[in-house]
């Protein structure tokens, strides 16, 4: 039976989240409501990036005062917990793997600071878009799939690939800090992960020093993509779920992401 660890909320540690506090701290806000309503982006096209502390104070130089930062209430930066749910042989992560065109990931995500948690399934649409769908979900339940939950993700799994539910469980849980910078003029939104941890069945591993950045927009054309473009970085194929399963399951192949795990999370198949 999986065991999902509950530490408690995290602290900011290390260089990156230092310079997210940073530029954080200066950004102009936007409330969760405009983002809702301005910028939702449900469906979006999303790209990943792996930045240090300069490059990311660099971007955020380039980017300028039209990316504005989610504020709630006081706070700026937030603890988000993500337990995802895959079949006893991992068949997701599996499909992840290959790149199968019909592929999806679940996950319950519990915003740590407010006790806010929501169901959400992520499936890959047409020319690479991610199409999510989510529901409000009881914070009790954030480890399973309950009544509601099935019923959601059958009706979802039905009408966008004509495919059953298959049997879930919880096979991983991930925690980072985030903040979260909008342009609502061009419906474009950037994440900024850091203190990435993942755990399982008492084991925990903690992330490197980096951030991991994701860009949203609706055709992939962003300002920011635009930026890390002109500054030479390269989007990087991982996904949080993947490159979390790789580490605590060393003995998995996982050769799609292999070159990046020996570089930047220090994988090492042969410890297994």
């Amino acid at each position: 039976m999986t065991t999902i660890q509950r530490p408690e909320t995290q602290m900011l540690a290390g260089s990156c989240a230092l310079a997210l506090d940073t530029v954080a701290g200066k950004a102009n806000p936007i409330s969760l409501e405009e983002v809702v309503s301005e910028a939702a982006l449900q469906t979006r096209v999303d790209k990943k990036f792996l930045l240090n502390a300069v490059e990311f104070t660099e971007l955020m130089d380039r980017l300028g005062p039209a990316f504005r930062i989610m504020q709630i209430k006081d706070r700026r930066l937030f603890s988000y917990e993500s337990v995802y749910f895959d079949t006893p042989d991992l068949q997701m992560f599996t499909a992840h793997k290959q790149g199968r065109r019909r592929r999806y990931k679940i996950r319950t995500r519990t915003y740590a600071d407010t006790g806010l948690c929501m169901f959400e399934a992520k499936f890959k649409g047409l020319r690479g878009a991610t199409v999510k769908h989510r529901i409000p979900y009881d914070l009790g339940d954030r480890d399973i799939i309950n009544e509601q939950a099935a019923a959601f993700l059958t009706e979802r799994l039905a009408t966008e690939y004509h495919q059953g539910m298959p049997h879930l469980q919880a096979v991983m849980r991930s925690d980072y800090v985030r903040g979260t910078f909008v342009n609502p003029l061009d419906e474009e939104r950037l994440t900024c992960d850091v203190n990435l941890v993942y755990s399982q069945d008492g084991t925990t591993i903690h992330g490197p020093d980096l951030f991991v950045i994701e860009t949203k927009s609706t055709d992939g054309r962003g300002a920011a993509d635009a930026a890390l473009s002109a500054m030479r970085i390269r989007p990087v194929g991982m996904s949080k779920y993947c490159v979390g399963i790789a580490l605590l399951h060393p003995a998995l192949a996982a050769n799609k992401w292999s070159r990046l795990l020996k570089q930047k999370f220090g994988w090492d198949r042969t410890a297994a």
